[in-house]
């Protein structure tokens, strides 16, 4: 949409002509040099997110057998194999503070949680950026593997919305299978909830430990530890 605008406006100020209206034409280049640049870059940011983007459904049907045997809800990878994102993703900006709290509120209130919980996950998780992915593939604010995404009929894993949306519908689903039990329900996000029912608790995983204190950490009233 912004490539068409910028060019759309390149149209109007040069009359079709390659000119801008009412300028000097013998400063046309500075013209061309202004607008060109902009309208390649962003060129430029499409197609790796389109690439990023195929990449992951490609890798759909490889990824969905190893993790159905595990859980109803697909989730992101063990924490010995997950990372927030990768200097390989795509970079980007974290998503703005206050299109983010809308964005939690909403996904708080439906699913009945904390939203300082949901901003603990995102921040731990992929540091508020939609479009990181990490190196086994998880995708987004709450790092959605590609199954995941694709069980929930996700049409884009890397709008914060539509991945918000799935990772607190999985965070409450877990809630529910651990009887409120905060820490048991992050630790089976973390490390999957095979794990955590071998355990009867947050399974002794050094990362998977320290993501759930992270998190727990970052609550104004910490949820008792069992």
């Amino acid at each position: 949409m912004q490539i068409r605008v910028i060019v759309s406006v390149y149209l109007v100020l040069t009359g079709g002509s390659g000119l801008i209206l009412g300028a000097d034409p013998a400063k046309k280049p500075d013209a061309r040099q202004a607008i060109e640049p902009a309208a390649a870059a962003q060129r430029q940011s499409v197609m790796r997110m389109q690439a990023s983007i195929e990449t992951q459904r490609q890798s759909l049907p490889r990824q969905v057998p190893q993790q159905q045997a595990d859980s109803f809800f697909l989730l992101p990878p063990p924490a010995s194999e997950a990372v927030a994102y990768s200097s390989g993703s795509i970079d980007c900006d974290p998503v703005p503070p206050s299109q983010l709290e809308l964005l939690i509120a909403s996904a708080a209130q439906r699913e009945g949680l904390r939203p300082d919980l949901l901003r603990g996950i995102m921040k731990q998780e992929s540091g508020f950026r939609p479009c990181a992915v990490s190196p086994k593939g998880a995708i987004g604010l709450m790092q959605l593997m590609p199954a995941t995404a694709a069980q929930f009929n996700v049409k884009d894993p890397f709008d914060p919305k539509e991945n918000l949306d799935v990772g607190a519908r999985l965070i409450k689903e877990l809630l529910v299978r651990y009887n409120g039990n905060l820490a048991h329900a992050l630790g089976a996000y973390n490390a999957g909830p095979s794990r955590v029912d071998e355990a009867g608790a947050v399974p002794n995983i050094p990362e998977t430990i320290n993501y759930v204190e992270r998190i727990l950490s970052s609550l104004p009233q910490k949820p008792e530890r069992k």
